[in-house]
């Protein structure tokens, strides 16, 4: 196991290292963020001291090298527009995301695991076409035009929940639902693949024919194996969750870490930029490092491949 997990961070590592490195070139192609700071009026002495106190007159890979040794100690430089540190900015909004994130994942792992669970304990057909079909539909829908759906219906209409912006659990809910909703049909039908895999299986038929009831093989015997595969995605979904959920996070004015990447691209300011893509990258690597040291305590033939 030991073997598994460095093999495992080692690779962590060297993703976070791409991520740096891709991410640096990238936003230096949206151009130079000079003329976004300085007036139109403003002097080629003017655009060149300001390109020298940001550190954009020296070679690319001499930039490259720089921001590597910076980055190792979390230094990403200052906002371009606020002038305050970029990764302090984006840790001041990154609550909010998690906070969202984390209330839509749970929400949508309960609601798919009550329809699976309904509809194999009753063993109704009906029941599941009438949930998947809801899935499915929910799913088709956008999640900006599901999300304003909401607002008016909750807010407008019904005037029961606020619209925007984030305070008490009240505002939590709307988005959270948004978010939740979306991922449903995946984790339903994840799981109920699963389970129909499960019970083509001997273990399955034997424990009927010695008289065990529906219930008791669907919770003690078929549910353990059937949460193998919803582990893996449920955890990449999250990791996703957490980057930036710049939709619904714009839709309800949430000040999280999305709105404030779709503000620093508009602005081309690279430090919160780059702070951002890391700090979301951070997590979504350590989500899935966690996922597959899980996946590896659960099925011990990971471990051996």
């Amino acid at each position: 196991m030991t073997k598994f997990a460095l093999r495992r961070l080692a690779q962590a590592v060297l993703t976070v290292f791409g991520v740096l490195t891709v991410t640096f070139f990238l936003v230096r192609l949206s151009g130079d963020p000079t003329a976004l700071l300085l007036s139109e009026q403003a002097s080629a002495a003017d655009i060149a001291r300001l390109r020298s106190e940001l550190g954009l007159d020296q070679p690319l890979w001499v930039q490259y090298i720089y921001f590597l040794k910076n980055a190792a100690v979390g230094d990403f430089g200052y906002s371009l527009r606020q002038n305050v540190p970029a990764l302090g900015l984006v840790l001041d909004r990154l609550p909010a995301t998690i906070e969202l994130a984390l209330s839509a994942f749970a929400l949508g792992i309960s609601m798919a695991f009550v329809a699976v669970m309904a509809m194999r304990l009753t063993g109704s057909k009906r029941l599941r076409a009438v949930l998947i079909w809801i899935a499915f539909i929910r799913q088709a829908i956008p999640v900006f035009f599901f999300g304003l759906l909401l607002i008016l219906t909750f807010s407008v209409w019904l005037r029961w929940l606020p619209s925007l912006g984030r305070g008490g659990i009240e505002h939590l809910i709307l988005p959270a639902l948004t978010l939740a909703t979306f991922e449903v049909a995946l984790y339903l039908r994840l799981l109920d693949a699963a389970f129909g895999e499960q019970q083509q299986q001997d273990y399955v038929r034997t424990a009927l024919s010695k008289g065990q009831s529906r219930t008791k093989i669907i919770l003690y015997h078929m549910l353990p194996n059937a949460l193998l595969p919803l582990i893996t995605v449920a955890g990449v979904n999250l990791g996703i969750l957490l980057g930036g959920t710049i939709i619904t996070e714009t839709v309800f004015s949430w000040p999280g870490m999305g709105r404030l990447v779709v503000q620093a691209v508009t602005q081309r300011d690279y430090p919160v930029v780059i702070a951002s893509v890391v700090a979301a990258s951070f997590l979504f690597i350590s989500i899935n490092f966690i996922v597959d040291l899980l996946y590896g305590i659960l099925d011990p033939r990971v471990r051996l491949s």
